[in-house]
């Protein structure tokens, strides 16, 4: 896998006529006082093209051209192998803020293609809508209009590297925000009968409020790491609508306007915590919760890693926690 470390990447972009900014995530995205976004160029867009010995096949469709909705779709292409003429399938959401990111970042196009190829699944990794141009709920909204795309398509059958999809087998999955837009993506599906998950996948999901975890306040993260408490803050002002605060339901589950969290019952989930994730506590809390009011929950902590450490793999230990992950991931979903 590619390695990508982010006290490298460049802060450099070009220079913008434009008012003072009045948010920044450094290295990732200043936002100006006129509404002017900048995503500096700080990790690498990559085709779909994947090495042949991985015996996988990558192809982008576009979902809806009117809001430039599109996925990268990864297929085994070694299917005889395989004791079922169809797969599982894995609607997969990006991390990055809800702010940044894309399906061809190059360490999400290397992490799908591994994960396709161990966890022996169909995997479809929606390109959805970047807030603050588009704030929550337009990731949930692409969320929910590309599963109801890829039953279509599984239906006409115009996608080849669809035709092995087992809708009966459907995962709903991201990490981070991409976790977050999974799980209230999954929260809408349940009751639709035909697209209602079989199961949801959350790695390290980026959750928050007003009230401070003990590992928000006391998990000690250098300004390189992938999610600083002052970085979070900013991606959930940039995020949610206008005027919000952290209380907000779609960042609080726990708020009192929240969702039922027992709507989580009519699927099984999967939640992936890293040890020195500032999000760590607020991760266990939701397994705990899923699992009190009954959802079948499987927890697994990854040590001595942090935040987004399967798609950074900054250390040779997270690329062997990213290994037993993805061997994780497929048990879940084959059990």
């Amino acid at each position: 896998m590619t390695t990508i470390s982010l006290s490298q990447m460049s802060t450099k972009s070009r220079l913008q006529n434009h008012t003072p900014m009045v948010e920044e995530i450094t290295g990732l995205i200043r936002v100006h006082k006129d509404g002017y976004v900048e995503r500096p160029p700080v990790v690498p867009h990559a085709s779909c093209m994947v090495p042949s010995e991985l015996r996988v096949v990558a192809t982008d469709v576009t979902i809806d051209k009117y809001t430039n909705l599109w996925a990268r779709v990864y297929t085994p292409s070694n299917r005889h192998y395989f004791s079922s003429k169809v797969l599982p399938v894995v609607v997969y959401f990006h991390g990055g803020g809800f702010c940044v990111g894309s399906a061809s970042w190059v360490c999400y196009h290397d992490f799908l293609a591994n994960l396709a190829r161990v966890a022996c699944c169909v995997i479809v990794s929606v390109n959805y809508r970047l807030a603050p141009e588009n704030r929550l709920p337009a990731a949930y909204d692409d969320g929910v209009n590309a599963v109801f795309w890829l039953k279509q398509e599984c239906l006409n059958g115009t996608v080849k590297e669809l035709k092995w999809c087992d809708l009966s087998r459907l995962y709903i999955a991201g990490d981070s925000a991409g976790a977050n837009i999974a799980h209230h993506v999954a929260k809408r599906l349940v009751s639709n009968p035909v697209l209602s998950p079989k199961g949801v996948v959350l790695i390290q999901p980026f959750f928050g409020a007003e009230s401070r975890t003990v590992s928000e306040k006391q998990s000690v993260q250098t300004t390189s790491s992938a999610l600083t408490l002052s970085a979070s803050d900013t991606y959930w002002r940039l995020a949610l609508p206008v005027g919000a605060t952290r209380d907000h339901p779609w960042c609080n589950l726990f708020a009192k306007d929240a969702t039922r969290l027992s709507d989580s019952r009519l699927f099984k989930t999967m939640v992936c915590v890293a040890e020195l994730d500032i999000l760590k506590d607020r991760n266990l809390e939701l397994a705990a919760a899923l699992s009190s009011v009954g959802a079948s929950v499987q927890t697994v902590i990854y040590k001595d890693v942090g935040h987004a450490f399967h798609v950074l793999n900054n250390h040779p230990i997270a690329r062997t926690r990213t290994h037993d992950m993805m061997t994780h991931l497929k048990g879940f979903i084959y059990q």
